[in-house]
């Protein structure tokens, strides 16, 4: 069994690292942005990466997530993790801070040695004008490279994750194999639409903003089995 989530996200897309593995949605936009578990796995590498190599961060260190839930946010939630850093929930002084970009002005409560602010384009664009003090995520990570030998041991922060996020796919019935498609407006927390689906070897298919018209054509086409809306 899995004791570290770096380990629960290589065991997910093991098996076949070319099915869908994050399909994201947002029916404000119009988006819809499909990645394999090989295409996860290099964001989470590059995201890693840069934390280690240009911030000089690892094992102990404190990042600060200010995003919603989308998949950029998945990769860099993970790349946190896969790096051993602690992500933290209460504002205060932190090593790496991201940020949305309409979340700049909230950056204030989180001084931050390194600074990254993304504008989660739907094409992974660019930042056109990056916030002064901030460097832009994407720009930063492209260079890094697509492979990263997580640290092996699970720390406690990374182990009462990965427990809670065990927990919570036994409350959803999630099993290897299922598709949860899940409403991530009504549900934010990243154990809901990221760790525990992870931890029970089943895909997602993550919608914000979700249109009730359309989500059985969506169930039937993105080959649905469970659902949490």
């Amino acid at each position: 069994m899995a004791d570290n989530i770096a380990r629960v996200f290589a065991d997910a897309i093991a098996i076949d690292p070319t099915r869908p593995l994050l399909t994201w949605y947002d029916d404000a936009t119009g988006e819809r942005t499909e990645l394999s578990g090989a295409t996860c796995a290099n964001w989470v590498a590059k995201t890693a990466n840069l934390l280690v190599d240009d911030a000089a961060l690892g094992p102990g260190d404190t990042a600060a997530v200010l995003l919603p839930p989308h998949w950029q946010t998945a990769a860099v939630l993970l790349g946190c993790w896969s790096a051993k850093l602690t992500v933290v929930d209460a504002p205060g002084a932190v090593d790496v801070l991201f940020a949305a970009a309409d979340r700049i002005d909230a950056a204030a409560a989180w001084p931050a040695g390194e600074r990254y602010a993304l504008a989660l384009d739907p094409f992974a664009l660019p930042m056109r004008q990056v916030p002064s003090g901030f460097t832009d995520f994407v720009s930063a990570v492209r260079g890094h490279g697509d492979h990263f030998t997580p640290y092996p041991q699970a720390g406690e922060a990374d182990a009462e994750l990965l427990a809670r996020a065990e927990a919570r796919g036994a409350e959803l019935c999630l099993a290897p194999g299922d598709r949860l498609l899940i409403d991530v407006t009504r549900h934010p927390d990243p154990i809901d639409w990221l760790l525990a689906p992870l931890a029970a070897g089943a895909s997602l298919v993550a919608c914000a903003n979700l249109d009730p018209s359309r989500l059985d054509p969506r169930t039937a086409t993105e080959k649905v089995t469970r659902t949490l809306t």
